[in-house]
């Protein structure tokens, strides 16, 4: 979706075998988060140096993504355990990215896990032309984190 400013919304949702707590704490996990995108090299610097992320802190993630090394700052901007937290990049490759995380009990003992960027490309309006690109990737990045929580949860 592509919204008259230039920018896009990619979301997804996963069903994960585990309470919302035990997942809203898995996705603050720096360590979890660079196992999950191991195949693009990602490291996470965290401001304050622990691996687990609170309201306030902010990480900058390295990786290889689209045959380039990039580099984005984010901050975790709004939290609200078991059910949300929100991150925003700070400095970094978009014109802004905005991710909100959420968690709702399935009922059955899981989770569902609601990821959702909204992001605008760099330099509008020449990087529109990525828009399709970047969607095709974010979706495939989340999909791959996610896949990759329920099954270190389905174990």
């Amino acid at each position: 979706m592509l919204s008259p400013g230039g920018g896009s919304t990619v979301r997804i949702r996963t069903r994960v075998p585990a309470p919302p707590e035990q997942v809203h704490d898995a996705c603050l996990d720096m360590d979890l988060h660079r196992a999950s995108l191991a195949g693009s090299a990602e490291t996470a610097t965290t401001s304050s140096g622990s691996a687990r992320l609170g309201v306030g802190d902010e990480v900058t993630f390295s990786a290889r993504h689209l045959g380039r090394r990039w580099s984005m700052t984010a901050r975790v901007t709004e939290g609200d355990r078991p059910h949300r937290f929100v991150d925003e990049q700070v400095r970094g490759p978009f014109g802004s990215f905005r991710h909100v995380h959420e968690f709702r009990a399935d009922g059955g003992g899981g989770t569902v896990m609601t990821d959702e960027v909204t992001f605008r490309p760099p330099l509008p309006p020449l990087g529109l032309v990525a828009v399709p690109v970047l969607r095709w990737y974010l979706r495939r990045l989340l999909r791959r984190r996610a896949r990759f929580l329920a099954r270190r949860f389905d174990q």
